[in-house]
């Protein structure tokens, strides 16, 4: 997602993408855990896009 398009969510909208991004984060690493993925910097991408959307939530949090 663009950063744009992360601003323009809303709080349980970045709540549930969040949630879905650490699933997926979750089952790239147990299956890089069982056998080395193609791209191992999946991995890294995931996690930056948590960081992301969870400093825009703060940032909306602490607006209110």
């Amino acid at each position: 997602m663009t950063s744009k398009e992360i601003k323009d969510l809303s709080q349980d909208q970045l709540k549930e993408q969040i949630a879905q991004e650490r699933e997926r984060l979750l089952r790239l690493k147990f299956a890089h855990a069982i056998s080395p993925i193609e791209n191992p910097l999946r991995i890294r991408a995931s996690r930056k896009e948590i960081a992301k959307l969870m400093t825009e939530l703060s940032a909306k949090t602490n607006q209110q």
